[in-house]
């Protein structure tokens, strides 16, 4: 009696309060719920009947509803076996899964939980293969490391300087360009037209145009020999072009 009242509504309760025979009160909500199941009876039948396992998106959801579906059928007094459950399940596969139909037939399950156990373990594999395809698809090749491209590029770069190099370094344009440095860029050959553009920015025109005219060096800035003659040692030299400067 006590069961009887804890779960019923709490309109209920005031209705059936003077009521002390447990068998008296349960027969009392039988006579007045009964009706119930002739309403539920035929939408659980339409819902069972249209129920298809590819109209969800997981085997988890299709499972919720079908037990749901089930459930409502028991309470009507309807008998819904095993087997019923598995060819339920088989019938409504999608047609292109004809052939996975099948092999999950010849596994002979006799129970539906075993086949929609199996059901779950192949659904998380097949998420796992997509998530692996997606972060790299088959085919594609990994992206190329950065010391490898480096050196890919490097290796092409002194392929095609291979010949200007040796002209730089080899015959008379070594002796005439000298060693690599600031002051050699600046003063070059006073013939070629490049003189005006690498000129010594601390010297004037007017200076220049003095010395040419005098026959001094433009490299040393003694008198009696011109810039390629020049023989001048190094160091008097870059204390020249230092003051100069």
């Amino acid at each position: 009696l006590i069961f009887l009242r804890y779960h019923i509504d709490d309109g209920l309760k005031y209705e059936y309060l003077t009521v002390e025979n447990p068998l008296e009160q349960w027969q009392n909500l039988n006579d007045r719920f009964e009706y119930l199941k002739a309403i539920v009876l035929p939408k659980a039948l339409n819902d069972w009947s249209q129920l298809r396992f590819p109209d969800f998106k997981t085997v988890s959801e299709y499972n919720s509803t079908l037990f749901k579906i089930v459930s409502q059928l028991k309470m009507c007094g309807e008998i819904i076996t095993e087997d019923m459950l598995l060819e339920k399940t088989y019938r409504t596969f999608h047609a292109s899964n004809v052939l996975l139909q099948q092999q999950y037939r010849l596994h002979g399950f006799k129970k539906y939980r075993e086949l929609i156990g199996s059901l779950l373990i192949a659904e998380q594999n097949n998420e796992l293969l997509m998530q692996n395809h997606e972060n790299r698809p088959t085919g594609s090749a990994p992206l190329p490391e950065v010391n490898a491209t480096s050196s890919h590029f490097g290796g092409r770069g002194r392929g095609r300087g291979r010949g200007r190099g040796r002209e730089r370094g080899s015959g008379r344009n070594q002796n005439f360009l000298g060693p690599c440095n600031n002051n050699n860029m600046k003063w070059q050959n006073p013939d070629t037209k490049q003189r005006k553009k690498w000129r010594n920015p601390g010297q004037s025109s007017k200076d220049e145009q003095t010395q040419n005219k005098k026959g001094n060096c433009n490299r040393c800035g003694m008198e009696g020999h011109w810039y390629r003659a020049c023989r001048t040692v190094k160091h008097w030299v870059d204390l020249y072009q230092a003051s100069l400067k």
